[in-house]
């Protein structure tokens, strides 16, 4: 049973390092792709920074400003835009837009793809370990109950000899 677990533990490891492997390279794919999309420009805000509703209920309120920025070339935009914490009036900030100019999400950094890519291995790993592992447990619990079967019915012929008491229809001197 020990081999058994130790192979599954070693197929776990390959397993983990192939998917998080796979997702790295999936990950700088999708990011290049989408950075050919999306470019950054500076925006002049053009009111008083307010604050609304994060994203995720539960989450901190995010600081926003009306901007206007200019994307492609001259074509003029304004929106409301999250914003640095202290942004006054007339300040720049870089955002990130799409072709068409419309203010969308960066592509995703070096250390996003990373983290993908580790929880996507370590979770192929530790899905692999706990399969694993159950299987195992299992096993030994049929293997277990299947020991005890054998050893009570050995011990039922075994028990009255090594007691001295008499077994079911047997009688006194019948030994």
């Amino acid at each position: 049973m020990h081999a058994v677990f130790a192979l599954t533990c070693l197929l776990a490891f390959v397993a983990g390092f192939v998917f998080g492997q796979a997702a790295w390279t999936d990950g700088h794919r999708s990011a290049e792709t989408v950075a050919r999309h999306r470019h950054t420009v500076t925006a002049s805000t053009v009111g008083e920074t307010t604050y609304r509703a994060g994203d995720q209920p539960g989450s901190r309120p995010v600081t926003v400003a009306a901007a206007t920025w200019h994307y492609p070339s001259q074509r003029p935009h304004t929106e409301t835009i999250p914003v640095p914490a202290g942004t006054r009036n007339g300040d720049t900030v870089r955002i990130w837009v799409d072709g068409n100019g419309t203010v969308a999400v960066a592509p995703p950094s070096q250390a996003e793809i990373a983290l993908n890519a580790v929880g996507i291995g370590t979770g192929a790993l530790a899905g692999i370990v706990l399969v694993g592992g159950a299987f195992v447990a299992v096993r030994l619990r049929i293997v277990d109950t299947r020991s005890a079967r054998a050893w009570e019915s050995e011990w039922a012929g075994v028990e009255p000899l090594w007691s001295g008491r008499l077994r079911p229809g047997q009688g006194a001197g019948d030994d």
